[in-house]
């Protein structure tokens, strides 16, 4: 490690504190959410059950029931199969210690006894419900979790999956009584009949007896409930996830202006999509998303390394008041230590980082051979190199520059989250420095809009001396290397820049490919680096690894902290969520407008450089 990642560890707060502070908060008790969450959904699948079948004609209670009025049968189990319905849906509420899951457990764990007591005169059934029942109540202290960030899109979501649901379990129900058919209905005339008594009315399959009330009573209780959940998720009120606020940037540039030099990862924390908790004393700061129930951070804690146990805390708090599972991703060596032992948490290393030193980059020599002949072949095919830092580009030439990077963008989606800002010339963003490439082109019509502009990489501030890689776009129809022709002009001229140490792409799993590649390595190491090499098909991983390589830098670590092992799974899928790979977001009716030169506030302009905020007041005044 480098003296500028895990120099200070004087100031990291002794081991002995966080044993104390962790023995003293006691055992989480994790296992009882889990087991009322599992006997919620046996539950549940119970009272569906009880509703869904007849019941039993030989019953002891029988005799009870015929005294009483003709509807209660069919009522007993529309309250039976709704209660069952509505307890699988809060299963996992109450798994992840949901306050609100628990208030309505509570409600409708009584109503599916009183529908399974009515209409199948199950003691049994009775008694589990009300033993769900008791133990909810004794461990009410337990479900203190807050609700999660929500949508409106969770409606149609909602009405897809409950339709789904409600079409095969009005099968089961409309077969449940095959003593009572009229003739021999088909397939496709028990579906017409379960999609007429969604709507409440009476499909073509017929019955003797009261059988056709008590069917009808079902299939319809099953539309009401897909149709009030449906409403009630479209017409409840909107909980975004949290944003970063104008008073948040401030803080967290001013930190960044006196720490950003400790962490290469720390600029991306002025994404505007993610939350941010500080410490008690405002020196520290951890920024992060929530993604599938995951309360996901990147980097290390933004501020004085003194400080971060306590905005760690914070970070804890705040999971745990929602039932988050808490992650870290990319952290470095130093972070993971403090995070480790202020949490109890572990840490596994996920890859590395490519850091290349200015000052000792060079293109001579045997090594660098294949990207010296690559940058000079280009360089005789007519391009040409322009590095600046944002603040010296104009306003048409920022423009230029992020429509030609929406239209080279390769996804639908902006894929990046722990190494990727989501803005490319933002006023406040002065300092960053951005690379672009040109070739002079013929006049004539179907020349882009864009111009001569082939290729961009964008740089974001690492600290006074450095920078770190955010984004590489190019035109499919340039000559191949533009992005080594970049990087290796970007070297070039950090020194007028005043930048000494630039921070490339993240290689993931970097030290198995390297270590699997050479001789003597066992059957274990070789099988996983082909497995590495067979995903990289769909992820860049050796891909990117490989195109680090080629500028000779030296490695530095980077960690996941987890907080146990079963959470991998959950945290990589989120992970994969919040970098792009994955996207599991509705379709919007009408699309983000792109190209809009955004506004600074005061806040904002005054956080940048001396040597940008001139020119950054004067656009401002001209917006």
């Amino acid at each position: 490690m480098s003296a500028t990642k895990d120099g200070d560890k004087s100031g990291l707060v002794p081991d002995w504190t966080g044993r104390v502070r962790r023995a003293l908060r006691g055992p989480r008790p994790e296992s009882v959410p889990a087991l009322v969450g599992t006997a919620a959904t046996v539950v549940g699948l119970i009272d569906v059950a009880a509703g869904a079948f007849p019941r039993f004609r030989h019953s002891r209670l029988h005799t009870l029931a015929e005294v009483l009025p003709g509807a209660t049968g069919p009522f007993a189990a529309a309250l039976s199969i709704s209660a069952g319905v509505l307890l699988l849906l809060l299963a996992h509420g109450l798994k992840r210690h949901k306050r609100r899951a628990w208030r309505a457990a509570v409600i409708l764990l009584p109503a599916g006894a009183v529908g399974q007591f009515f209409y199948r005169h199950s003691v049994v059934g009775v008694l589990l419900s009300l033993a769900l029942l008791a133990l909810l109540l004794r461990h009410r202290r337990e479900f203190a979790a807050l609700p999660d960030p929500r949508s409106r899109w969770r409606a149609l979501a909602n009405f897809v999956l409950m339709g789904a649901g409600s079409i095969a379990l009005g099968l089961v129900i409309v077969s449940a009584h095959p003593g009572s058919v009229v003739g021999s209905p088909s397939l496709s005339d028990r579906l017409e009949h379960v999609l007429y008594g969604l709507f409440g009315v009476e499909g073509p399959v017929g019955y003797t007896g009261n059988v056709s009330w008590t069917v009808g009573c079902l299939l319809g209780t099953l539309g009401m409930l897909t149709a009030v959940t449906t409403i009630y998720l479209a017409f409840r009120p909107e909980h975004p996830a949290a944003r970063l606020t104008e008073d948040d940037e401030a803080r967290l540039r001013t930190l960044l202006a006196r720490h950003g030099g400790r962490d290469s990862l720390g600029h991306f924390a002025l994404r505007r999509d993610k939350g941010v908790v500080f410490s008690p004393s405002g020196k520290a700061a951890v920024c992060y998303r929530v993604v599938s129930g995951v309360m996901l951070a990147s980097g290390d804690p933004i501020g004085d390394v003194e400080a971060w146990p306590g905005a760690i805390e914070r970070f804890m708090d705040e999971a745990k008041a929602h039932s988050w599972t808490p992650a870290v991703m990319g952290c470095s060596e130093t972070g993971a230590e403090v995070w480790t032992r202020e949490t109890g948490l572990d840490a596994l290393e996920l890859g590395d980082e490519a850091v290349v030193d200015v000052r000792d980059f060079s293109l001579t020599g045997r090594a660098m051979r294949n990207v010296r002949q690559m940058v000079k072949r280009i360089e005789r095919n007519g391009y040409e190199t322009r590095v600046r830092r944002a603040c010296d580009l104009t306003a048409e030439e920022l423009e230029q520059i992020r429509r030609a990077a929406a239209d080279w963008r390769g996804t639908d989606t902006e894929r990046g989250f722990s190494m990727a800002l989501g803005r490319i010339g933002d006023p406040a963003d002065g300092d960053a420095v951005i690379a672009t490439a040109h070739k002079r082109i013929d006049d004539d019509a179907s020349a882009p809009s864009y111009g001569d502009l082939k290729a961009v990489i964008h740089f974001v501030p690492w600290g006074e001396d450095g920078m770190s890689l955010e984004l590489m776009r190019r035109d499919r129809s340039a000559d191949p290397g533009m992005n080594e022709l970049l990087i290796v002009a970007s070297l070039q001229a950090a020194p007028e820049l005043g930048i000494e140490r630039v921070s490339l792409n993240f290689a993931m799993f970097r030290s198995a490919l390297a270590r699997g590649e050479k001789i003597g390595a066992g059957p274990v190491l070789r099988m996983w680096r082909g497995l590495l090499v067979f995903l990289s098909r769909w992820f860049q991983i050796e891909s990117l690894y490989k195109f680090n390589a080629k500028f000779r830098p030296r490695w530095e670590p980077r960690f996941v902290v987890f907080r146990n092992t079963r959470d991998l799974p959950r945290i990589g899928f989120a992970a994969m969520q919040a970098e792009g790979f994955v996207n599991l977001s509705l379709p919007r009716p009408f699309a983000r407008r792109r190209g809009r030169k955004p506004r600074p506030c005061a806040h904002v302009v005054a956080a940048v450089p001396a040597h940008g905020r001139e020119r950054l007041e004067r656009e401002a005044h001209a917006a």
